[in-house]
């Protein structure tokens, strides 16, 4: 009889501690081939705690945060799960350089929105090192491989579009949500640019789309809606005054020949107190046109039966836990990938590693 080959273990380096880097440790530490071997931290009060602590694990894991980067990259790891607020184009390049590959959330998938320099710089970076770059999350990110995948059944396709519809409440007092505005007032100068900065990364968004589905685009742009508030809100900490923004709806679009062919789009709901009265369908949302056209549903679940024990809290983790998941399962793939900025279009089908064990447990 042949026994089968074991799965290598892949060193991997959690960069920073956050709360989706607490997501990113736990699936981490539920693969068998993987083993954290050390985590980054910028606070120096972080500095020699637990990882297991910093997560909110509950157990001490064995891995002490440190902020010395070159003692980090001396133990050799073969991956960099990188989950700082903002993406730092020298620090990149620095863990590129020392060979180690980097699958990220920081905003970041295919470096338009970089300079040309930076982007190149990076690119050369991981090639000097033999190391790859990845960026993703579940929007910007996986929704569109799905979306992508989801057009491999037609022919004559002549649009592929994917809408998030989900409300927001509790997360608009995130620092990397503050920058698209909630609870400004109606029609404020600027607000539409603002927005269009605060999540430039759905271009990157629409970028990964066209090369998943061989598009050469004219161009990308963005339309920005607002609804606002008919009452007093609070939420998340973010005061949402009587007529102020409290709902957008945000249009990325690639085009060609002057037709819409490729979209990705944001409804962002904080509450439903709104006028026009929006309605979100809690869930992402794929259209195809072709031959024949394709609707694909994608709802995320808890775990539990009961839903009337979701609580806000629950809710969030699970936002969390589908921003680091991508990440933590595209970890072997992105390993194995030429070296260089790396996307969706140049890796493998990315699917959860299932162990054997969990394979044959009752309720799957």
């Amino acid at each position: 009889m042949t026994l089968p080959h074991p799965e290598p273990v892949l060193r991997v380096v959690q960069w920073t501690t956050g709360n989706v880097a607490a997501e990113a440790v736990r699936a981490v530490l539920a693969r068998p081939d993987m083993q954290l071997v050390g985590a980054y931290a910028h606070s120096p009060g972080k500095v020699g705690v637990d990882v297991g602590q910093l997560c909110g694990l509950g157990d001490d894991i064995g891995v002490r945060a440190t902020d010395d980067v070159d003692a980090l990259l001396a133990t050799r790891p073969d991956c960099v799960v990188y989950n700082p607020l903002h993406f730092d184009p020298a620090e990149v390049q620095r863990i590129l350089r020392a060979g180690v590959n980097i699958v990220t959330s920081a905003e970041f998938l295919t470096g338009r929105n970089l300079t040309d320099v930076e982007r190149a710089d990076i690119d050369a970076a991981g090639r000097a090192g033999g190391a790859t770059l990845f960026g993703s999350g579940m929007n910007p990110g996986f929704a569109q491989l799905v979306a992508a995948i989801s057009s491999g059944v037609s022919t004559d396709v002549r649009r592929v579009s994917m809408t998030e519809s989900v409300n927001v409440a509790q997360f608009i007092g995130d620092a990397n949500f503050q920058a698209v505005g909630w609870g400004r007032p109606r029609d404020d100068p600027g607000h539409v640019e603002d927005v269009r900065r605060g999540t430039a990364v759905f271009a990157e968004a629409v970028d990964v789309l066209a090369r998943l589905t061989n598009v050469e685009l004219d161009s990308i742009d963005c339309t920005v809606d607002f609804a606002h508030t008919t009452e007093d809100v609070i939420t998340d900490g973010v005061s949402l005054p009587k007529g102020h923004v409290g709902a957008m709806d945000v249009r990325w679009f690639g085009v060609v020949g002057g037709r819409e062919v490729l979209t990705v789009t944001q409804r962002w709901v904080a509450t439903e107190a709104l006028d026009p009265p929006w309605t979100v369908e809690h869930g992402y949302r794929i259209e195809v046109v072709g031959d024949p056209n394709v609707h694909v549903r994608v709802d995320l679940m808890p775990t539990d039966a009961d839903l009337a024990d979701l609580t806000p809290q629950r809710m969030r983790s699970i936002g969390l836990r589908i921003t680091a998941g991508p990440l933590i399962n595209a970890i072997p793939a992105v390993c194995a990938a030429r070296p260089g900025i790396a996307t969706y279009a140049d890796l493998p089908a990315i699917a959860a590693h299932i162990p054997a064990a969990a394979a044959t447990q009752k309720n799957l």
